[in-house]
């Protein structure tokens, strides 16, 4: 257990489901961002799709992250002391198996993942991480229903900054929560990204956008 920059209590936890602390009250600076992999030097890999080029990375037992090429995170921090590209050991073979699901996706051949997951977060942001892995293909949920799901219908802006914190996106579907009235919100991809995965999944068809 550890905190971040910004104040809040976080660890490293594997996103299972089973983590059902509230805490979104928790302290927030102004402004801050969350350092998400200081303390977690990774194996990297990268991803050609048709939303631009991904850097996937991965611990010996778990994919960690997925950064788009203007992700809101900023780039992968590839450059730091101890990241290395995947050649040999567990922590490629945990980034093939990603790479190879991610290209299934991509071909519309996989609709689902079946990988190990890491995330650096606090428990409520790993509570709502496992409920947007609960939104089918196909679909779509809103920042409200997310927050009633999780039995506080108060907590629609925490649950939306937990969601603008999701380090595995696509794998962590947070593209599919959209506006109270089916409008296209932020996405640390982009819109025109969010957008494209949601035409990609024929979740823009149920919405009418």
């Amino acid at each position: 257990m550890g905190a971040t920059r910004d104040g809040r209590n976080c660890s490293v936890l594997r996103l299972d489901g089973r983590f059902d602390e509230n805490s979104h009250k928790a302290k927030l600076s102004a402004g801050a961002k969350p350092d998400y992999y200081a303390c977690m030097p990774l194996t990297f890999t990268r991803l050609r799709t048709p939303v631009g080029e991904l850097i996937l990375t991965a611990s010996d037992a778990a994919l960690t992250g997925v950064f788009f090429p203007t992700s809101r995170r900023g780039p992968a921090p590839t450059h730091q002391a101890g990241w290395v590209e995947a050649t040999t050991g567990p922590a490629a073979d945990v980034l093939a198996r990603a790479r190879q699901q991610l290209e299934e996706y991509f071909a519309r051949t996989r609709t689902s993942f079946e990988l190990p997951l890491e995330a650096l977060g606090s428990a409520f942001e790993h509570r709502v991480w496992n409920a947007l892995r609960q939104i089918p293909y196909g679909s779509t949920t809103s920042y409200g229903a997310l927050a009633k799901l999780l039995g506080d219908k108060h907590a629609t802006r925490a649950v939306g900054i937990a969601n603008g914190r999701n380090p595995i996106p696509i794998i962590v579907p947070c593209h599919r929560v959209v506006g109270a009235k089916g409008e296209l919100t932020g996405f640390g991809g982009g819109l025109d990204t969010k957008r494209w995965l949601l035409e990609h999944e024929g979740a823009l068809m149920e919405l009418g956008v």
